[in-house]
């Protein structure tokens, strides 16, 4: 299997990209504590498509009420941390750029945590998470940039600065905390997690996350312009101040988003990227779709290990970093480097 000349993907790639996260999904409703057949899955799934019950009560809450609402979550978050750190990659030609570049993530985080402390449920810890995510990138963009500024590098620097900021007022709302409660919930949530995903949440939060998604996939052929310099990017006769205005505005809502319902989650936006550059090359043409598709087969495949390797569900971000920092270095170590 090969690209086309192009650069496009060929068919037999585009076949793989659609079908393999529907397959990782499906072998996923079965594995848990609980173990369940495929084809008891698939006959739950086609009772609930044609508005029945299925014979089994015990099944079928297992299904569609605990493990469906994960792994779509899953799906949208491997998805959308994965192109939104291919985004910003190229946006700031800086192979560790992540979707948290801008301060985003601990914006997020922080709006969440702040939730926590003032008793929200989770459809408000939810909302505030998406407000501050949004407010941390507006903070970054307004001390980073202007007419005397340095460009993206001087936003680079006050993304680190305001993620800095936020990091700190995290840590003020856990020494606020009470220690008996809210402390441990705090903490639990930041470390990362899927086990609270409901269709109510997801209905919040799948539409920012798709809406971002496809953004990035219709204008994936003139992100490769994002690396370029000014001069460079005006020649091709595209804005490239409206291009990279889009691609920071869509990955911020999808990394709000995403923290928002599920805590922080690293290793995605780094890793996956990388790897699809190895494959397909630096064409976004390829490497958006691939990184939409191998994105949400990783956190799949990740949630699944997180609820049911033991009794006690692990913390995702614990486990996509014993996952892909080996990786990652092996990756590197295999390429002999990395170039936009």
């Amino acid at each position: 299997m090969s690209l086309r000349r192009d650069g496009r993907l060929g068919a037999a790639w585009i076949v793989i990209l659609i079908v393999l996260p529907f397959i990782a999904a499906l072998i996923s409703l079965g594995i848990g504590r609980m173990s369940i057949a495929p084809g008891e899955v698939i006959d739950v799934l086609r009772a609930a498509l044609s508005g029945k019950h299925a014979s089994s009560e015990l099944i079928e809450k297992t299904v569609l009420q605990l493990r469906l609402p994960r792994i779509i979550l899953a799906t949208l978050v491997g998805a959308g941390l994965s192109v939104s750190g291919c985004a910003f990659q190229s946006l700031f030609a800086n192979p560790l750029a992540t979707p948290d570049t801008l301060g985003v993530a601990s914006g997020s985080a922080f709006g969440a945590a702040l939730g926590i402390l003032l008793g929200f449920d989770l459809i408000g810890i939810q909302i505030l998470g998406l407000a501050m995510g949004g407010a941390a990138v507006a903070l970054t963009w307004l001390s980073g940039s202007g007419k005397d500024r340095g460009g993206l590098s001087y936003i680079v620097l006050s993304g680190i600065m305001i993620g800095s900021l936020f990091s700190a007022l995290i840590s003020f709302i856990k020494f606020a905390a009470d220690e008996e409660q809210q402390l441990p919930a705090i903490t639990y949530w930041l470390m990362g997690g899927l086990d609270k995903a409901n269709y109510r949440t997801l209905a919040l939060g799948a539409p920012v996350i798709i809406a971002g998604v496809l953004v990035f996939v219709l204008i994936r052929w003139r992100m490769n312009l994002l690396p370029l310099s000014d001069d460079e990017a005006k020649a091709s006769g595209v804005n490239v101040r409206l291009l990279r205005g889009v691609t920071i505005v869509a990955a911020t809502a999808v990394t709000a988003s995403c923290v928002s319902m599920c805590g922080q989650v690293g290793w995605v936006g780094l890793l996956i990227p990388h790897m699809c550059r190895m494959i397909f090359g630096n064409n976004h043409l390829s490497i958006v779709p691939a990184s939409v598709s191998f994105g949400a087969v990783f956190m799949i495949i990740v949630d699944t290990m997180a609820r049911s390797i033991s009794a006690a569900e692990i913390p995702v971000s614990i486990l996509t970093a014993i996952i892909g920092a080996p990786f990652f270095i092996v990756l590197m170590r295999r390429s002999g480097g990395w170039r936009i």
